[in-house]
């Protein structure tokens, strides 16, 4: 019965040590845009990793979590967008920053759509930089091209170009396929579109044109702990779904991983 009682402690012992190891060496994450449907898979992945200790939340206005572990992990810090410059302490105490700003022109216009998806996030990035990030992460979108005749590519593609000017330690860009997700807001259209893909081209090839945002979530999470990889990095849908298959606890060696993708 000792024994047994020793090896209970010892379990015990080792459980609460190793969460308290990896909330003390932990890196802080600061997410702006996290009320959106890809903000908030990704602020879940987050909360429920032991390898973040701290999440910082930026936005317009803040959100009244009920999970314990939202409460315990966030910080929430309300900014103005449009005079982002008045809150340049909004963006300290990061070690990584998570992008996941953005609209589109059918609800904000075409200047509506550039000034998020463009001054917001330049704007956010800037300060980021300024505050010494070491990694910053975007989500963008399949298609980017600044030089693109269409608005919605060319101002993403505009937006990838400013950031990678910026320099930073490190930068991944996102450009995942059409996010599969059951929207709280009402888009018509868009409703229709990804339920017919849901039923057919998803079920057939995955990767091919759908991108579930849990799954982009959970690969921008563990991306921040993967090695040797470049300075600047653009993941490709597959790319993304690859980085979402990997296990941050895992034993498997994180660099090989890295140089699979």
């Amino acid at each position: 019965m000792q024994i047994l009682y020793l090896i209970i402690l010892i379990i015990n012992y080792d459980a609460c040590f190793g969460k308290q190891m990896n909330m003390s060496t932990g890196k802080i994450a600061l997410v702006t845009g996290y009320t959106g449907e890809s903000g908030k898979a990704l602020v879940k992945e987050l909360v429920q990793s032991d390898l973040y200790k701290k999440i910082i939340l930026i936005g317009r206005r803040k959100v009244d979590f009920t999970e314990d572990g939202f409460k315990e992990k966030t910080e929430q810090r309300e900014i103005d967008f449009d005079k982002i410059d008045d809150h340049v302490e909004a963006f300290r105490g990061a070690d990584v920053h998570f992008c996941c700003l953005g609209t589109t022109r059918g609800k904000a216009g075409a200047e509506g759509f550039r000034r998020v998806d463009y001054d917001y996030i330049v704007g956010a990035a800037r300060l980021a930089k300024q505050e010494g990030c070491q990694h910053f992460h975007l989500v963008s979108s399949q298609g980017a091209n600044e030089n693109s005749y269409l608005l919605y590519p060319q101002v993403k593609g505009q937006t990838e170009a400013a950031l990678t000017k910026m320099a930073f330690p490190r930068l991944s860009i996102y450009r995942p396929a059409m996010l599969m997700v059951d929207r709280t807001e009402h888009r018509l259209f868009e409703s229709i579109a990804r339920s017919i893909i849901k039923h057919t081209v998803q079920r057939i090839a995955p990767e091919w044109i759908t991108t579930p945002v849990e799954i982009l979530g959970r690969a921008m999470s563990f991306n921040s702990f993967t090695t040797d990889r470049p300075s600047v990095e653009i993941l490709d849908n597959h790319a993304i779904f690859r980085l979402a298959e990997q296990q941050p606890g895992a034993t498997t060696d994180r660099t090989k991983a890295s140089n699979e993708l």
